[in-house]
């Protein structure tokens, strides 16, 4: 299932979500060399988040290894940077072009309904909220983590709650085929979070290290709901109480 558009006009022009996607490729080109092995690994080695650093449950200098002849050595300290430039990074060109779009898609709705600095805070600790889920769920693992994923799921959080109704336009895969359909944001969202619910499930179940964080999805994606309404802009808010309330 991947959604392509929206039914959900924007009001202003969505100079933060341009800049974030614009600054995470940037990353992606001029500190991950635009995934050339080693330029990625260094970058996901020294600037990822790295869950047994943060815990200091793993010792400095354990390895990890990240290719043919390269390893990834743990560092003493949390490194509490790593939290947010790892929102930055990615680990391949489909793990960088499928968050951009995703932010692109949900993310100018989202901007467009709080002021700019909060949308920037918003983004900033759903992404917190995220790596933390993450990190509770494996503290002691070594495997860095990088992506836009958990902030991008708090934005999505965020769109169930302002926008359950609308329209977003889907790619289904019908045996051997893709449809097009039309489905409500909350029915194509829930949807998206059982995804993550299972695989967060088999994850534990199979005893896999690496690969996608799905409770970095998850956490993302709660704290987007619980956080959008302190977070809207309050002449929206007062907007749709109007519209909506009726006097007796």
């Amino acid at each position: 299932m991947f959604p392509y558009h929206d039914e959900n006009q924007t009001q202003r022009t969505p100079y933060i979500t341009i800049t974030l996607i614009v600054l995470t490729t940037l990353a992606w080109v001029f500190l991950q060399g635009a995934g050339s092995a080693l330029a990625l690994a260094e970058s996901v080695c020294e600037l990822g988040l790295i869950p047994g650093e943060l815990t200091l449950s793993v010792p400095p200098g354990t390895p990890f290894p990240m290719g043919e002849g390269l390893a990834c050595l743990t560092d003493p300290g949390r490194q509490l940077s790593n939290v947010v430039t790892s929102m930055f990074l990615h680990g391949s060109w489909m793990h960088l072009l499928g968050n951009m779009w995703f932010l692109w898609l949900f993310g100018n709705n989202i901007e467009d309904s709080m002021t700019r600095p909060r949308f920037v805070a918003f983004y900033l600790l759903t992404g917190l909220a995220a790596a933390l889920a993450q990190v509770a769920a494996d503290p002691a693992s070594e495997v860095p983590m990088v992506g836009a994923s958990g902030a991008i799921s708090g934005v999505m959080g965020a769109y169930l709650v302002l926008f359950p109704r609308v329209r977003v336009y889907t790619m289904v895969p019908l045996g051997f085929f893709l449809q097009s359909m039309a489905l409500p944001a909350w029915m194509m969202l829930i949807y998206w979070v059982f995804l993550q619910f299972a695989g967060g499930i088999t994850s534990i179940v199979s005893e896999q290290t690496g690969g996608v964080a799905f409770w970095a999805h998850l956490g993302g994606f709660v704290a987007g709901v619980v956080l959008v309404k302190l977070f809207e802009r309050r002449e929206r808010v007062a907007a749709h109480v109007a519209r909506h309330w009726t006097p007796r």
